[in-house]
């Protein structure tokens, strides 16, 4: 089961952990762990590489985690852009739960 969590602050996405595997197929083979695994490669891509903003990033492979923290302060332009990079990856995974509800779950904590 993956799990996907978004903390807020006040009606802001400051971050979030995706952690654990789908289970729904074999390594390597599992569809929804590549969508899973892409859709946080390109929002990660799209805050640091291509927003330059440094954003938080942790992984570990012990526990198959990543969790990605917004710079304190973000303001204007690049803050809007940031919500909605995250609250669009929220929807996306929303989405994919419905799909498979027996291998992720996406929460707001």
């Amino acid at each position: 089961m993956t799990t996907a969590s978004f903390a807020t602050d006040g009606s802001r996405i400051v971050s979030f952990t995706v952690k654990g595997h789908s289970g729904l197929a074999e390594s390597g083979e599992d569809i929804l762990c590549a969508a899973i695994t892409s859709a946080v490669r390109l929002t990660e891509c799209a805050i640091n590489d291509v927003l330059g903003l440094e954003a938080a990033v942790k992984v570990s492979e012990k526990d198959a985690s990543i969790s990605l923290k917004l710079p304190r302060n973000l303001e204007g332009e690049a803050d809007q852009v940031c919500q909605t990079l995250l609250a669009s990856l929220m929807v996306y995974f929303v989405q994919l739960q419905e799909e498979y509800p027996e291998n992720i779950t996406v929460m707001e904590v």
